[in-house]
């Protein structure tokens, strides 16, 4: 039998990695506005990919990588994404009462993952500036962050410690990439990079062009929603000006940071991303992970089956 940990929503976690920043940062402030009406009330991270929240499934990965704390950069009034990972003594009485134990592990399963806190990014000022909003919540000795969008779901696990070994070998940042097709690369982030000859699957970053033309795109290495960032990714943020919007652009500070010299590279991640940002890539999730599940995998196929058989 395997030793690899299993995740509340049955999918394998990685081997844990003991490089990994010690605190991973997850942006959660947006208001979710694809998702309207239902993120007036429920935030978007919080919406159920089958039975756990995307957010859920982003902390496990930070934690099955060997990260030990979680923040969390909400807005004003976006409490709470907080809330779902602090235990709820009340419903889990209720369920033990019942003899609910498959539910009552679920329930317990947040708030036993990481020490989690939240940062308030009290104005909507782009990734950079959120990503800014940590740095005075770290200890003198932590050199890096790492970052996980949660829209993005990287699958399978692993990335994390595979950037966190490149970052001990090269030193400066590390970002994720997926290489996509051609016809689907203007909707990314895209990489400009140069060969490791020492790794195919590590790559040096010269620079990023965001959601180019295909025939415009300096390579096929899509952004991936995954970051280690070296600490001075903060002094970066300081130096460059606010773009469209007034807002500040992490692709931005992390450019500035190639330009002074500081190595950054691209960890090519052999795997799949599901995009929970828009209803469309939410529902590829949610069928995605209901398909891989014993309880509810061999119904869905059945019923997937047949209705596409009336096309």
């Amino acid at each position: 039998m395997s030793d690899t940990p299993t995740t509340s929503s049955g999918r394998r976690s990685a081997a844990v990695a003991p490089l990994i920043p010690r605190t991973a940062v997850v942006p959660a402030a947006g208001l979710g506005t694809r998702f309207l009406p239902a993120t007036k009330t429920v935030p978007k991270e919080l919406l159920p990919v089958v039975d756990t929240p995307g957010i859920e499934l982003v902390a496990e990965e930070a934690k099955s990588a060997g990260a030990e704390r979680l923040l969390i950069i909400t807005s004003p009034g976006k409490d709470g994404v907080v809330a779902h990972f602090v235990e709820d003594l009340v419903l889990e009485h209720t369920l033990a009462a019942r003899g609910k134990e498959s539910m009552l592990a679920k329930v317990r399963n947040a708030p036993s993952l990481l020490e989690v806190a939240s940062v308030i990014q009290e104005s909507p000022l782009g990734l950079g500036h959120a990503i800014g909003c940590v740095e005075s919540e770290l200890a003198d000795d932590e050199d890096a962050i790492a970052v996980l969008l949660p829209d993005d779901l990287v699958l399978p696990g692993g990335a994390l410690g595979r950037m966190a070994a490149a970052r001990a070998r090269y030193g400066g940042s590390v970002l994720c990439a997926i290489e996509m097709p051609s016809d689907e690369i203007s909707a990314y982030g895209v990489f400009d990079v140069e060969d490791d000859p020492q790794d195919p699957d590590i790559k040096r970053v010269r620079g990023m062009v965001e959601k180019p033309a295909p025939e415009d795109a300096p390579s096929n290495f899509a952004a991936a929603g995954r970051y280690i960032l070296d600490r001075k990714i903060f002094d970066a943020l300081r130096q460059i000006e606010p773009g469209a919007g007034g807002e500040l652009q992490i692709t931005d500070a992390i450019a500035l940071l190639i330009e002074q010299g500081e190595p950054v590279h691209v960890v090519i991640h052999e795997g799949t991303r599901h995009d929970l940002g828009n209803p469309g890539g939410y529902l590829k999730a949610a069928v995605d992970f209901a398909l891989d599940r014993d309880d509810y995998g061999p119904a869905l196929r059945a019923w997937l089956e047949q209705r596409l058989a009336k096309d």
